[in-house]
């Protein structure tokens, strides 16, 4: 997984709520990085490696997956409609939630010390498996982060920020924590008393927003 990847910090909350042992690991290593391709089929984080050896990827198959082998404590609300609108809202943060983190993170027209802060963030974790008084490594660092924004700068496409949309996006963003902060007065999480698909999935993209710097200002 990564840390700056909602979707990994979306499965490995889930896996921590039903107390499922894991193991974390970064592509920080050559090595772990041909372990990932050997289990992946794209590549894309998260990855689970099953103690069968199998492969999962994509965090919403992932969770449906162990959720049926281990079904407690269960994250879907009992009452059907309920579980329908978990469902929706799990989906909405997956497709739509992922665009409040991209565009305030990199498209936004004051995204820069977000983009700056995250490039180099990411940069650090990847270049982590060495020690971390390694001859060049703040170099191999402001290397990896430049390549890795450069990159990152020119994809706002494939989340549809543009100056059409930025106004929709950053709105719906901050619409979307006034509601959440006003329903979450009454209750810890989003149907009550336990976490449910939709948090897992909100969860991991605003707590991306939260540790940037502009969307978390605003937040």
């Amino acid at each position: 997984g990564s840390a700056g990847s909602p979707y990994s910090i979306k499965v490995r909350s889930y896996f921590r709520y039903k107390d499922i042992d894991h193991v974390w690991l970064v592509r920080n290593t050559p090595e772990l990085a041909k372990e990932h391709q050997k289990h992946s089929k794209l590549p894309l984080v998260p990855t689970v490696v099953c103690p069968d050896g199998r492969g999962l990827q994509d965090s919403t198959p992932i969770i449906e997956t162990v959720e049926a082998l281990v079904p407690q404590p269960s994250i879907h609300p009992a009452d059907s409609t309920l579980r329908f609108l978990s469902e929706l809202l799990e989906e909405f943060a997956d497709e739509w939630g992922n665009k409040w983190m991209m565009h305030l993170r990199w498209y936004s027209a004051a995204s820069g010390p977000s983009a700056e802060a995250y490039s180099r963030k990411i940069a650090a974790e990847l270049c982590s498996g060495v020690p971390i008084d390694s001859e060049g490594l703040q170099d191999r660092v402001t290397t990896v982060a430049a390549g890795f924004k450069e990159r990152m700068l020119d994809r706002g496409f494939t989340v549809g920020s543009n100056a059409t949309t930025a106004p929709i996006i950053e709105r719906s963003y901050l619409d979307t924590i006034v509601l959440l902060d006003a329903h979450l007065a009454t209750r810890p999480f989003i149907f009550g008393r336990s976490p449910s698909l939709a948090d897992f999935g909100l969860a991991g993209q605003l707590y991306q927003c939260f540790t940037d710097v502009l969307a978390g200002e605003q937040m």
